[in-house]
């Protein structure tokens, strides 16, 4: 039993019977109780109450999503009630009551919005069901377990890109008038000479059919392999700003993707730290966008000091034709994780490309000299400075591509490096 708030200020008229009498007193208190019980026996019951939760549709992190609840009542009195449907803080549900009556043998729609802040699965806590009685004096309240999930996409920042990515991958394509003579792998057309082209291009079979000098023109090689390693280990949690260097890594990996998709190449995935968290086949075409958010979404950093080796390991099981290798990690942690050593092993076969989110927090802490302790904190900074370049050149001596960038246009530099090598017949 509940009693509500008209309860309480019911009794709370009491106090001036106290004044006239204690018999009074007594009489109204127990005139009282007995309304209130008499309330709590004609109150719909709880247990007539049938709840369901339909399906909500996956929406994008910093996006507004809805929850419907079905409620229909089986019992034989009218459900006057409060209902609450309760998510994990981070789904933010709102409004966080609402009142509802259900005649017996009908069904209300209750509709919750929710404006998730983490990617990954929210998921429903409970339900709890307040059914007040006619007078509105006590109720019966229960808490029933309705699951529900809300499917929480990265959310793609990174997209803002694509316009301009795409422009230079048609480009090199060939699929606008602006042609990059001399690159890629594949054979496209003959044409004749023109000054400033690459002799070595010059096809002398043609030209000894022609009168003029004739060169060949490339074009980027399609279905290329395109593997994409994500550390998900301790340094893939921490913060670079508002957001995890995981997620930065993940918004990276759908830009790319999306550029893979539209160039013909295709795409596998491996996320792991200690044990395997996530893997993708080779997969490419319109397909491939929506396999890798799926495989993306609920990916989490785990507290654990990645296996670098093991990252390594599956992918050189996970394919073995030459393919570009895009390494998500941490060049800040590097000299202790056994990165450069992976690297190595995975630069022997395949052409390599390790990408780390640059941490603004370095930047900030190497610039003060307000104390002592500011200083401390510069020396700190500046010494793991000093480590993370000495990686980069290790990584470039081995024949390894570098992505150093700030958080905000990391996605841009990573793309813009798949694009270089495109160009370049590298890939």
């Amino acid at each position: 039993m509940v009693i509500t708030g008209r309860f309480v200020a019911l009794a709370a008229l009491g106090v001036v019977l106290a004044a006239v009498s204690a018999t009074a007193l007594a009489a109204y208190a127990g005139a009282l109780v007995v309304v209130a019980v008499v309330d709590l026996a004609l109150a719909g019951r709880i247990a007539g109450l049938r709840l369901r939760r339909e399906p909500s549709a996956p929406v994008r992190l910093g996006e507004r999503a809805t929850s419907v609840l079905v409620v229909t009542n089986a019992g034989r009195r009218t459900v006057r009630a409060l209902v609450r449907d309760a998510w994990v803080p981070s789904a933010r549900p709102s409004p966080r009551s609402q009142r509802l009556v259900v005649p017996s043998g009908e069904r209300r729609r209750i509709t919750t919005g929710l404006t998730p802040v983490r990617r990954g699965e929210r998921r429903a806590a409970a339900v709890t069901v307040r059914s007040r009685g006619p007078l509105g004096l006590a109720a019966r309240q229960r808490r029933l377990a309705v699951p529900g999930t809300l499917q929480v996409l990265p959310a793609f920042a990174s997209r803002r890109f694509l316009p301009e990515k795409l422009s230079r991958l048609r480009q090199l394509d060939g699929a606008v008038l602006v042609r990059q003579r001399g690159q890629g792998s594949e054979f496209d057309a003959l044409r004749g000479y023109v000054v400033g082209d690459d002799v070595r291009s010059i096809d002398w079979r043609a030209t000894a059919r022609s009168r003029d000098l004739v060169v060949r023109t490339w074009r980027p090689e399609r279905d290329r392999h395109v593997v994409l390693a994500i550390d998900t280990g301790r340094a893939a949690a921490a913060r670079l700003g508002d957001e995890p260097r995981l997620d930065a890594a993940l918004d990276a990996s759908l830009l790319l993707g999306a550029l893979c998709a539209r160039a013909g190449d295709r795409v596998a995935l491996v996320a792991a730290d200690v044990a395997v968290r996530a893997r993708l086949g080779l997969a490419g075409g319109r397909d491939l966008l929506p396999r890798l958010v799926g495989v993306l979404a609920p990916l989490e950093a785990s507290l654990v000091e990645t296996d670098p080796q093991l990252l390594a390991a599956e992918v050189l099981r996970q394919v073995s034709k030459r393919s570009l290798v895009v390494l998500f990690g941490s060049l800040d942690t590097a000299t202790d994780t056994g990165l450069v050593p992976a690297a190595r092993l995975l630069a022997v076969r395949h052409e390599v490309v390790v990408a780390s989110p640059a941490d603004p927090a370095l930047a900030a802490l190497a610039a003060g000299r307000d104390d002592a302790a500011a200083v401390y904190g510069a020396a700190a900074a500046a010494t793991t400075d000093a480590a993370r370049l000495r990686v980069v050149a290790e990584l470039r001596a081995i024949g390894v591509h570098v992505v150093d960038a700030p958080a905000d246009v990391f996605a841009s530099r990573v793309a813009d490096t798949y694009l270089d090598l495109k160009a370049a017949g590298k890939l």
